[in-house]
């Protein structure tokens, strides 16, 4: 059951940075076709112009992850009881597909208000316990927490400190931390303290002494990534800043390039069976599209195989310019040839 659950990666922020590319890079590598990526419009679907946000983000990975071949699908599940419900299915199938899932900038207690409950939050995480990667950026990292920081009201409309109960998808592994992105941010100046996701310390450490006791929080700098491997129980921090830990006050800062255990976080363990705490309507949905994916991935035309078969055969006899023509034909034909430790890949373009 361990090897089955997917990655999750947090980013203090800069899911459009350098550093950031690096983590969907080094995700997006763990899978062998075109890599299907859906872009949770939620966090930002009060704003405007969250179509933009979201856009953004799809046409940086477009460009950064282009070997990968991706193929990208906005999920505009942006507020319940409209036509863009987080609950509605017709928005939401592009994540009965997806290899990686991103949720990143807006409100995090817009988020949580929206997606606690949801068919959507039920859907993410039924993915990733069938090998589905999470990318949380920015507001997302707050509200996926067991607690979140309620920065729009504090910082903007300056509403008291107060705690706010979060998605707390840590909690299926027995976690209950709570994670604050832009740890390090300095936009105020020397006029204002803009660290601790633009909080201030000061009211950061109110909002602190309002946990249970013993509750534990992760801060992310900046340009900061921190990927989480089930599996084997580790995390590891990559970007340019670190990481803080924080129990009772008491701080520990991790560097990048930097590994440690995730029970740092907590008493880590397993759910009880893959499929604890799911919804049936959320797991029948995921195995139900799992199963149509197979058979969809062995539906290949024998034209399409002869192909295939032509281009392995040169490449083993390093005939490189023959492979490159037969990989061409299979692409005019809408195939892509993929070739992975595992051997060549057939996968059909959409």
């Amino acid at each position: 059951m361990q090897n089955s659950f997917g990655l999750v990666a947090l980013l203090g922020s800069g899911e459009t940075s350098l550093a950031g590319g690096r983590v969907f890079e080094s995700i997006a590598g763990r899978f062998s076709g075109p890599v299907r990526i859906s872009i949770l419009e939620t966090p930002a679907g009060f704003e405007l112009n969250s179509p933009k946000v979201a856009g953004r983000v799809s046409e940086f990975l477009k460009a950064r992850l282009h070997e990968y071949y991706p193929q990208i699908d906005i999920v505009p599940a942006r507020k319940r009881g409209t036509p863009f419900s987080p609950d509605d299915l017709r928005i939401l199938d592009p994540l009965l597909h997806a290899d990686i899932i991103f949720m990143g900038p807006g409100s995090p207690t817009y988020a949580v208000r929206q997606l606690k409950g949801s068919l959507a939050w039920e859907l993410v995480r039924a993915r990733h316990r069938q090998g589905t990667a999470l990318v949380f950026a920015s507001a997302a990292v707050i509200a996926v927490g067991a607690f979140s920081l309620p920065v729009y009201e504090i910082y903007k409309a300056g509403e008291d400190v107060i705690v706010v109960p979060g998605l707390n998808f840590f909690s299926d592994f027995g976690l209950n931390a709570s994670f604050t992105p832009h740890w390090n941010n300095s936009d105020g100046g020397d006029e204002l303290d803009t660290s601790r996701c633009f909080v201030g310390l000061e009211r950061y450490r109110l909002w602190q002494d309002l946990l249970p006791t013993g509750h534990t929080t992760l801060g992310l700098d900046e340009h900061t990534g921190i990927i989480f491997n089930l599996a084997n129980g580790k995390c590891s921090v990559s970007g340019v800043g670190s990481v803080t830990l924080v129990r009772a006050r008491n701080s520990e800062i991790i560097m990048a390039g930097t590994e440690f255990g995730i029970t740092e976080l907590g008493e880590f363990h397993w759910p009880a069976e893959p499929r604890a705490g799911i919804s049936n309507e959320a797991w029948n949905l995921v195995k139900n599209a799992e199963q149509a994916d197979h058979m969809q991935d062995m539906d290949i035309p024998t034209e399409i195989s002869r192909l295939a078969e032509a281009r392995l055969q040169a490449r083993n006899c390093q005939d490189w310019a023959e492979a490159d023509i037969l990989r061409l034909q299979l692409s005019a034909l809408g195939w892509i040839a993929r070739d992975t430790p595992e051997g060549q890949k057939l996968i059909r373009q959409s």
